[in-house]
C-alpha cells in the first residue's frame, strides 16, 4: 500500500525537530540529558522513582552514541541488582553489613538533628534503620537530607565496639541535590519557544512529535502546580493517561496521596507530636482518585478549603 507523500513529508519533518532539539542539548545542556524510554528497561522491580534512575543515567549514559548508551545501561542494572536495598531483604542486607564489615547500598536517606546529643542522624528508609550519625558536612552540602530526605549511595560501615555500631563511611547522592537556575536560564535563550515546550514534553515522558498544539499545552499545564505558589488544580480523564505520574514520578518536592481515608494531622498539623503535615512538608501535594478520599475528621474539607483559598492554615 502506497503512503501518502503529505504523511512521509510529516514523518521526515518531526524526525529534523528530533534531531535540531538532540543537537542544541548536546551543545548546552551537556551530560544533562538521557533517553527517556530506558528507564523502562533498568526499572524491573526496582521500587525507585523515576528521578533516581534517570540521575543514574546520568551518570552512565549521557550520550548519543549507541555503544555508550547500552554499556551505560548494564551499569546502572548493576549497581541496582548489586546495591538497592529492597525493604523484604533489609534483614539479609544488614547481616552482610555486619559479617564482611563495610557494604555499600542505595537507600533514601534522611536527617534529623538529635539535640540531645549534639549530632545529625541519619534514618533509611528501606533498610529500616535509624539514629546512624552523620559527619555534618554532608547536611552542609546536601540541605534537602533536612527537608524530605535524598536517595543516595552509602558506604554503611559495621562497628562491633560503638554503641551505635552502624555508621556512614561515605554518603553520596544519586538525585540532583541542587540545580544551577542560571545554567537553565543561560541555555533557554538558546531555544526557541516551541522546542522548549517540546523539551518539556520529553522531560514528563510524552513525545511532542504526537500532539497538536492544545494538546502539547494541556500536558504542560500538569507542570503549573511546580512553579506557581497556591494553584490548585483539577484534572479529569481515563486511567492511563499521566494524570498522577507526574506528580509521583518526575520530582523530589511532590507527594501524590493515593485513595482512602485521611486526616487533618496527616495533611496539616500533628497537634499530639507538634509535626507538620505533608502540606508543610511537601511543594506539591497531589491526590490521586480524589473522590474516594475520605477525611476521617469532620472539619477536614473545610480546613482544605480555606487553604486553597488563602494559602495558608
Amino acid at each position: 500500500m502506497a503512503v501518502p507523500a503529505e504523511a512521509i513529508a510529516q514523518e521526515q519533518a518531526a524526525e529534523n525537530v528530533q534531531t535540531d532539539l538532540l543537537d542544541k542539548l548536546e551543545a548546552f545542556f551537556p551530560g544533562r540529558f538521557v533517553r527517556k524510554d530506558l528507564t523502562q528497561k533498568i526499572k524491573e522491580g526496582a521500587n525507585v522513582p523515576t528521578y533516581v534512575l534517570e540521575f543514574l543515567l546520568g551518570q552512565y549514559a549521557n550520550s548519543s552514541d549507541p555503544v555508550i548508551i547500552e554499556r551505560g545501561v548494564e551499569n546502572v542494572k548493576k549497581t541496582l541488582a548489586n546495591n538497592y536495598v529492597r525493604p523484604d531483604e533489609a534483614e539479609k542486607v544488614k547481616s552482610r553489613i555486619r559479617e564482611e564489615g563495610a557494604y555499600t547500598v542505595i537507600d533514601k536517606i534522611t536527617v534529623t538533628l538529635n539535640s540531645d546529643k549534639d549530632r545529625y542522624e541519619a534514618a533509611f528508609g528501606n533498610l529500616g534503620i535509624t539514629g546512624v550519625p552523620v559527619d555534618e558536612r554532608y547536611v552542609q552540602d546536601y540541605e534537602r537530607l533536612l527537608v524530605g530526605g535524598i536517595w543516595s549511595i552509602v558506604r554503611v560501615r559495621y562497628d562491633h565496639t560503638s554503641d551505635d555500631h552502624f555508621l556512614i563511611d561515605q554518603l553520596t547522592p544519586v538525585q540532583v541535590p541542587s540545580v544551577n537556575m542560571q545554567e537553565v536560564y543561560d541555555a533557554r535563550e538558546k531555544f526557541t519557544t516551541d522546542e522548549w515546550i517540546d523539551l518539556l514534553l520529553r522531560t514528563i515522558g510524552m513525545e511532542p512529535t504526537q500532539f497538536d498544539d492544545r494538546v502539547k499545552w494541556l500536558m504542560v499545564s500538569r507542570l503549573i502546580p511546580f512553579v506557581e505558589n497556591n494553584y490548585n488544580f483539577v484534572e479529569l480523564g481515563p486511567r492511563g493517561t499521566g494524570k498522577s505520574h507526574v506528580y509521583k514520578e518526575l520530582s523530589p518536592n511532590s507527594i501524590l496521596v493515593s485513595g482512602g481515608q485521611t486526616t487533618v494531622a496527616n495533611l496539616f498539623f500533628n497537634m499530639a507530636r507538634h509535626e507538620v503535615g505533608l502540606v508543610g512538608m511537601w511543594d506539591v501535594v497531589a491526590f490521586d482518585e480524589v473522590a474516594g478520599i475520605k477525611f476521617k475528621d469532620n472539619d477536614g474539607v473545610q480546613i482544605m478549603k480555606d487553604y486553597m483559598a488563602s494559602g495558608s492554615f
